[in-house]
């Protein structure tokens, strides 16, 4: 199977997991990235039967309302009962690296607020170790070189993702060269950097199921 044919059999695979909230007419919280589009696509077939939905950035919120999907403000839904978003990587404990796409922040607000965090991905991001994905972290701009230099004290080579500017009107680091054997402390001590909004580590709120796609059929693994 192609990568892409992997993502879309894990969308349809979370179709199946989140169908009883779609029947109930929960709010449905909606990643960003390539296989949550996979995912979007698949939902527009029940847009008459949820209430709808919260998107983690305006690229996915665009792509619902084409498909006449309502989209709500998180502030307005509260708790919200299953979110869907993909990943980076991910290890065994359900720890992620998200924000290859730079809506991290808003991703992990999603999921923070959300009953059931769903992760779906194709196999090749299940991974022993977590890092050999560069880490993001969103930054505030003006704090971009201090935060550079407190991420090499912790051992990481830190690049400016040139051109990119959040939806929060931020920049992103990217962190090369910098494998984590601690995800969950390594993600509280980088967001304790002043200057920091975020990083893409999910480890202090991991996934509760990861649907994995591989050549084998999509895999399931709960926290």
């Amino acid at each position: 199977m192609t990568q892409d044919e992997l993502k879309l059999a894990v969308a349809q695979a979370a179709i199946d997991h989140i169908k009883p909230a779609i029947l109930d007419g929960e709010i449905i919280g909606i990643g960003t990235g390539s296989t949550a589009n996979y995912f979007i696509d698949l939902l527009a077939e029940f847009k008459n039967e949820i209430k709808g939905t919260v998107a983690s950035s305006e690229a996915s919120a665009e792509r619902l309302r084409k498909h006449g999907i309502d989209v709500f403000e998180l502030n307005t839904t509260g708790t919200i009962a299953v979110y869907v978003d993909g990943a980076d990587e991910a290890n065994d404990r359900l720890e992620l690296i998200k924000g290859g796409g730079a809506a991290l922040t808003r991703e992990k607000i999603v999921a923070a607020c959300s009953k059931e965090f769903i992760c779906i991905a194709d196999g090749s991001k299940l991974v022993d170790h977590l890092g050999a994905f560069p880490l993001p972290i969103e930054v505030i701009p003006m704090a971009r070189s201090y935060v550079a230099r407190e991420l090499v004290k912790l051992g990481g080579n830190p690049v400016y993702r040139e051109g990119v500017v959040t939806d929060n009107g931020n920049i992103i680091i990217d962190v090369y060269d910098f494998m984590i054997s601690t995800p969950r402390k390594t993600e509280e001590v980088i967001n304790n950097i002043t200057g920091v909004v975020t990083n893409g580590l999910f480890a202090c709120r991991p996934a509760d199921v990861l649907l994995l796609g591989t050549s084998e059929g999509v895999k399931t693994l709960k926290a």
